[in-house]
Protein backbone atom coordinates (compact mmCIF):
# COMPACT_ATOMS: atom_id res chain seq x y z
CA UNK A 1 0.00 0.00 0.00
CA UNK A 2 1.33 3.32 -0.72
CA UNK A 3 1.96 5.76 1.36
CA UNK A 4 0.02 8.99 1.04
CA UNK A 5 3.06 11.11 0.18
CA UNK A 6 3.20 9.02 -2.94
CA UNK A 7 -0.61 9.81 -4.03
CA UNK A 8 -0.87 12.90 -3.25
CA UNK A 9 1.28 16.37 -4.04
CA UNK A 10 4.13 16.54 -1.44
CA UNK A 11 6.56 19.60 -1.95
CA UNK A 12 9.40 19.27 -0.31
CA UNK A 13 8.87 20.53 3.46
CA UNK A 14 5.46 20.21 3.44
CA UNK A 15 5.40 17.25 5.90
CA UNK A 16 7.26 19.22 8.42
CA UNK A 17 4.30 22.08 8.17
CA UNK A 18 2.34 20.21 8.45
CA UNK A 19 3.51 17.96 11.50
CA UNK A 20 4.57 21.54 13.11
CA UNK A 21 0.98 23.19 12.44
CA UNK A 22 -1.03 19.99 14.02
CA UNK A 23 1.55 19.95 16.78
CA UNK A 24 0.82 23.71 17.63
CA UNK A 25 -2.79 23.79 17.55
CA UNK A 26 -3.35 19.95 19.58
CA UNK A 27 -0.35 19.06 21.05
CA UNK A 28 0.04 15.73 19.54
CA UNK A 29 3.41 15.45 17.74
CA UNK A 30 4.40 13.14 15.04
CA UNK A 31 8.15 12.65 15.44
CA UNK A 32 10.37 11.74 11.96
CA UNK A 33 9.27 8.16 12.09
CA UNK A 34 6.00 8.67 12.06
CA UNK A 35 5.36 11.48 9.58
CA UNK A 36 4.36 9.06 7.13
CA UNK A 37 1.49 7.77 9.23
CA UNK A 38 0.02 11.53 10.37
CA UNK A 39 -0.10 12.35 6.44
CA UNK A 40 -1.86 8.81 6.06
CA UNK A 41 -4.25 10.11 8.25
CA UNK A 42 -5.10 13.34 7.21
CA UNK A 43 -4.77 11.79 2.92
CA UNK A 44 -8.74 11.27 3.37
CA UNK A 45 -9.58 15.12 4.14
CA UNK A 46 -7.51 16.62 1.52
CA UNK A 47 -9.30 14.65 -0.57
CA UNK A 48 -12.53 15.02 -0.13
CA UNK A 49 -11.90 19.05 0.16
CA UNK A 50 -10.99 18.17 -2.89
CA UNK A 51 -7.28 19.37 -2.74
CA UNK A 52 -4.49 18.12 -4.97
CA UNK A 53 -1.78 18.32 -2.63
CA UNK A 54 -1.21 18.75 0.97
CA UNK A 55 0.63 21.99 0.70
CA UNK A 56 -3.12 23.97 -0.23
CA UNK A 57 -4.78 22.03 3.02
CA UNK A 58 -1.80 22.81 4.99
CA UNK A 59 -2.88 26.78 3.68
CA UNK A 60 -6.69 25.92 4.43
CA UNK A 61 -5.74 25.10 8.29
CA UNK A 62 -2.73 27.85 8.77
CA UNK A 63 -4.79 30.73 7.57
CA UNK A 64 -8.27 30.22 6.67
CA UNK A 65 -10.69 31.63 8.77
CA UNK A 66 -13.75 29.81 8.93
CA UNK A 67 -10.91 26.62 9.53
CA UNK A 68 -12.29 25.62 12.90
CA UNK A 69 -14.73 23.04 11.19
CA UNK A 70 -11.81 21.91 9.26
CA UNK A 71 -9.84 21.30 13.08
CA UNK A 72 -12.64 19.31 14.59
CA UNK A 73 -11.88 16.78 11.28
CA UNK A 74 -7.80 16.71 12.20
CA UNK A 75 -8.74 16.02 15.69
CA UNK A 76 -11.12 13.25 14.87
CA UNK A 77 -8.62 11.74 12.15
CA UNK A 78 -5.35 12.01 14.57
CA UNK A 79 -6.69 11.16 18.06
CA UNK A 80 -6.52 7.96 19.59
CA UNK A 81 -9.34 6.47 21.03
CA UNK A 82 -8.12 3.18 22.74
CA UNK A 83 -9.66 2.38 26.48
CA UNK A 84 -11.46 0.65 28.58
CA UNK A 85 -13.48 0.11 31.57
CA UNK A 86 -11.75 -0.39 35.17
CA UNK A 87 -8.30 0.98 33.33
CA UNK A 88 -5.41 2.13 36.27
CA UNK A 89 -8.14 1.40 39.00
CA UNK A 90 -5.49 1.76 41.91
CA UNK A 91 -6.00 6.04 41.34
CA UNK A 92 -9.74 5.86 40.98
CA UNK A 93 -9.57 3.67 44.43
CA UNK A 94 -7.21 6.71 46.01
CA UNK A 95 -10.05 9.00 44.73
CA UNK A 96 -12.59 6.79 46.84
CA UNK A 97 -11.02 5.89 49.95
CA UNK A 98 -8.38 8.57 50.88
CA UNK A 99 -8.83 11.31 48.56
CA UNK A 100 -12.37 12.21 48.35
CA UNK A 101 -12.93 11.55 52.09
CA UNK A 102 -10.48 13.92 53.59
CA UNK A 103 -11.21 16.65 50.78
CA UNK A 104 -14.90 16.38 52.01
CA UNK A 105 -14.12 16.70 55.68
CA UNK A 106 -12.07 19.60 55.16
CA UNK A 107 -14.69 21.11 53.04
CA UNK A 108 -18.07 20.40 54.15
CA UNK A 109 -21.03 21.48 51.73
CA UNK A 110 -18.84 22.33 49.22
CA UNK A 111 -19.23 20.49 45.43
CA UNK A 112 -16.39 17.93 44.94
CA UNK A 113 -15.41 18.48 41.07
CA UNK A 114 -13.82 15.98 38.93
CA UNK A 115 -12.95 16.37 35.50
CA UNK A 116 -11.94 13.71 32.95
CA UNK A 117 -9.81 15.65 30.48
CA UNK A 118 -8.85 12.61 27.61
CA UNK A 119 -11.88 10.88 28.26
CA UNK A 120 -12.46 9.34 24.59
CA UNK A 121 -15.66 7.28 24.48
CA UNK A 122 -16.29 7.89 28.28
CA UNK A 123 -15.20 4.57 29.97
CA UNK A 124 -13.06 6.50 32.29
CA UNK A 125 -15.71 9.32 33.23
CA UNK A 126 -18.22 6.04 33.36
CA UNK A 127 -15.33 4.18 35.99
CA UNK A 128 -14.71 6.90 38.41
CA UNK A 129 -18.99 6.90 38.48
CA UNK A 130 -19.28 3.59 38.98
CA UNK A 131 -16.78 3.33 41.73
CA UNK A 132 -18.32 6.42 43.95
CA UNK A 133 -21.47 4.78 43.51
CA UNK A 134 -20.40 1.40 45.07
CA UNK A 135 -18.21 3.84 47.56
CA UNK A 136 -21.71 5.47 48.36
CA UNK A 137 -20.27 8.65 47.64
CA UNK A 138 -23.34 10.01 45.79
CA UNK A 139 -25.76 9.79 48.70
CA UNK A 140 -23.43 11.44 51.17
CA UNK A 141 -22.02 13.89 48.78
CA UNK A 142 -22.08 16.53 46.30
CA UNK A 143 -20.03 15.54 43.11
CA UNK A 144 -19.71 16.90 39.47
CA UNK A 145 -17.90 14.67 36.85
CA UNK A 146 -17.78 16.21 33.78
CA UNK A 147 -15.62 14.68 30.60
CA UNK A 148 -14.30 16.27 27.88
CA UNK A 149 -12.20 14.86 24.65
CA UNK A 150 -10.50 17.02 21.56
CA UNK A 151 -12.65 14.43 19.15
CA UNK A 152 -16.13 15.41 18.94
CA UNK A 153 -16.66 12.04 17.13
CA UNK A 154 -15.09 10.31 20.16
CA UNK A 155 -17.52 12.31 22.60
CA UNK A 156 -20.64 11.72 20.16
CA UNK A 157 -19.79 7.90 21.03
CA UNK A 158 -20.02 8.74 24.67
CA UNK A 159 -22.55 10.35 24.79
CA UNK A 160 -24.34 6.96 23.11
CA UNK A 161 -23.43 5.22 25.43
CA UNK A 162 -22.98 1.91 23.30
CA UNK A 163 -20.00 -0.57 24.14
CA UNK A 164 -18.53 -3.61 23.14
CA UNK A 165 -16.45 -6.42 24.22
CA UNK A 166 -12.85 -4.69 23.90
CA UNK A 167 -14.22 -1.91 26.53
CA UNK A 168 -15.37 -4.23 29.05
CA UNK A 169 -11.67 -6.78 28.98
CA UNK A 170 -11.36 -5.33 33.08
CA UNK A 171 -14.77 -5.48 33.89
CA UNK A 172 -16.25 -8.07 35.76
CA UNK A 173 -19.71 -9.73 34.58
CA UNK A 174 -21.36 -8.83 37.70
CA UNK A 175 -20.67 -5.17 37.10
CA UNK A 176 -21.42 -4.87 33.29
CA UNK A 177 -24.67 -6.33 34.09
CA UNK A 178 -25.29 -4.04 36.78
CA UNK A 179 -24.42 -0.78 34.75
CA UNK A 180 -25.35 -1.65 31.29
CA UNK A 181 -28.53 -3.07 29.75
CA UNK A 182 -27.64 -5.75 26.95
CA UNK A 183 -28.71 -4.38 23.30
CA UNK A 184 -29.08 -6.65 20.14
CA UNK A 185 -25.14 -8.14 18.57
CA UNK A 186 -23.50 -7.91 21.31
CA UNK A 187 -23.51 -3.81 22.25
CA UNK A 188 -24.50 -2.83 25.69
CA UNK A 189 -25.92 0.51 26.35
CA UNK A 190 -25.08 2.26 29.86
CA UNK A 191 -27.91 2.65 32.44
CA UNK A 192 -29.23 6.30 32.44
CA UNK A 193 -29.14 6.35 35.74
CA UNK A 194 -24.82 6.00 35.99
CA UNK A 195 -25.06 8.15 32.16
CA UNK A 196 -26.74 10.91 33.92
CA UNK A 197 -23.59 11.09 36.57
CA UNK A 198 -21.30 12.60 33.70
CA UNK A 199 -21.75 15.64 31.40
CA UNK A 200 -19.06 15.88 28.30
CA UNK A 201 -17.73 18.25 26.02
CA UNK A 202 -15.16 18.72 23.11
CA UNK A 203 -12.11 21.12 24.97
CA UNK A 204 -8.43 20.99 23.36
CA UNK A 205 -5.93 21.15 26.00
CA UNK A 206 -4.40 23.21 24.32
CA UNK A 207 -6.56 26.31 24.33
CA UNK A 208 -6.11 27.20 28.10
CA UNK A 209 -9.70 29.16 28.02
CA UNK A 210 -11.06 25.67 27.89
CA UNK A 211 -9.12 24.05 30.31
CA UNK A 212 -9.65 27.59 32.44
CA UNK A 213 -13.88 26.89 31.90
CA UNK A 214 -13.24 22.98 33.16
CA UNK A 215 -10.46 23.25 35.72
CA UNK A 216 -11.93 21.03 39.06
CA UNK A 217 -10.26 19.51 42.35
CA UNK A 218 -9.39 16.55 40.74
CA UNK A 219 -8.19 15.96 37.05
CA UNK A 220 -7.72 12.85 35.66
CA UNK A 221 -5.44 13.48 32.81
CA UNK A 222 -3.58 9.84 32.06
CA UNK A 223 -2.23 8.88 28.73
CA UNK A 224 -2.37 11.37 26.92
CA UNK A 225 0.79 13.48 27.27
CA UNK A 226 2.85 10.16 26.09
CA UNK A 227 1.50 11.62 22.60
CA UNK A 228 2.29 15.17 23.53
CA UNK A 229 6.53 16.79 23.18
CA UNK A 230 8.01 18.03 26.07
CA UNK A 231 7.41 21.61 25.41
CA UNK A 232 3.24 20.50 25.21
CA UNK A 233 3.08 18.67 27.87
CA UNK A 234 4.81 21.53 30.20
CA UNK A 235 2.22 24.23 28.91
CA UNK A 236 -0.81 21.90 29.32
CA UNK A 237 0.57 21.41 33.33
CA UNK A 238 1.40 25.11 33.94
CA UNK A 239 -2.46 25.41 32.65
CA UNK A 240 -3.88 22.98 34.75
CA UNK A 241 -1.74 24.68 37.58
CA UNK A 242 -3.19 28.04 36.78
CA UNK A 243 -6.74 27.53 36.93
CA UNK A 244 -7.32 24.11 39.63
CA UNK A 245 -7.39 25.34 42.74
CA UNK A 246 -5.55 24.78 46.32
CA UNK A 247 -5.46 21.87 47.04
CA UNK A 248 -6.06 20.21 43.94
CA UNK A 249 -4.76 16.43 42.70
CA UNK A 250 -3.78 15.47 39.10
CA UNK A 251 -3.63 12.18 37.80
CA UNK A 252 -1.48 11.33 34.93
CA UNK A 253 -0.95 7.95 33.47
CA UNK A 254 1.31 5.05 34.95
CA UNK A 255 4.12 5.64 32.49
CA UNK A 256 4.36 9.47 32.62
CA UNK A 257 6.37 11.73 35.18
CA UNK A 258 5.79 15.36 35.57
CA UNK A 259 8.63 15.69 38.35
CA UNK A 260 11.23 17.49 35.49
CA UNK A 261 8.37 19.29 34.28
CA UNK A 262 6.24 21.39 37.01
CA UNK A 263 7.43 22.22 40.70
CA UNK A 264 3.65 23.35 40.79
CA UNK A 265 2.55 19.88 41.88
CA UNK A 266 4.10 17.71 44.68
CA UNK A 267 4.63 13.95 43.61
CA UNK A 268 2.76 11.89 46.36
CA UNK A 269 1.75 8.31 46.58
CA UNK A 270 -1.64 8.29 48.11
CA UNK A 271 -3.35 4.69 49.64
CA UNK A 272 -0.82 2.75 47.27
CA UNK A 273 -1.04 5.31 43.74
CA UNK A 274 0.95 8.60 42.34
CA UNK A 275 -0.96 11.46 42.67
CA UNK A 276 0.45 15.10 41.41
CA UNK A 277 -1.00 17.18 44.47
CA UNK A 278 -1.64 20.92 44.20
CA UNK A 279 -0.61 22.02 47.95
CA UNK A 280 -1.07 25.37 49.69
CA UNK A 281 2.55 27.09 49.45
CA UNK A 282 2.96 27.27 53.08
CA UNK A 283 2.73 23.39 53.30
CA UNK A 284 4.56 22.89 49.86
CA UNK A 285 7.51 24.27 51.70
Amino acid sequence: MKFASEILGLPRGTETLLRDLVHERTGIFFDASKVDLLMDKLAPLVVKRGFSSFLDYYYLLKYDEHACAEWENVMNAISVGETYFWREIDQVRALTQAILPNWLSAHPGRTLRIWSAACATGEEPLTIAMALHEAGWFERASIEISASDGSSAAIDKARRGIYRGRAFRSLSVERRETYFIEQDAGEWLVQPSLRSRVSYSVANLRNSNEIARLAADVVFCRNVFIYFSPAAIASTVQSFAKFMPVPSYLFVGSSESLVRVTAEFALEDVHGAFVYVKEPYERAR
